[in-house]
């Protein structure tokens, strides 16, 4: 059971870590923060860093482990587009 736990929680995280490309990608090229919330951004980012909190704690290094650290990174690229495009945006006004 406990095995099938695992499953899941690599198959939530790998699910929430497709859509942070299209994020990026997204950002990147409209060169705005429309539509993105900084807030929203940094509890994603929170949430992550409290999974490997959790994981090291109890020292459960599996599957689902692995994945949190590409989202840590590509939801702080993220955080970091949206303070370019803040910068981008009030340069432009």
């Amino acid at each position: 059971m406990h095995e099938l736990a695992s499953i899941f929680e690599t198959l939530m995280i790998i699910s929430f870590g497709v859509s942070w490309p299209l994020s990026i990608v997204r950002s990147y090229r409209s060169r705005s923060t429309k539509g993105k919330s900084l807030l929203f951004m940094c509890f994603i980012l929170f949430g992550y860093i409290c999974g490997i909190a959790s994981k090291c704690m109890t020292s459960t290094y599996n599957l689902a482990f692995w994945f949190y650290f590409p989202n840590v990174i590509m939801v702080s690229t993220d955080i970091c587009l949206y303070f370019r495009n803040r910068k981008l945006e009030t340069s432009t006004k």
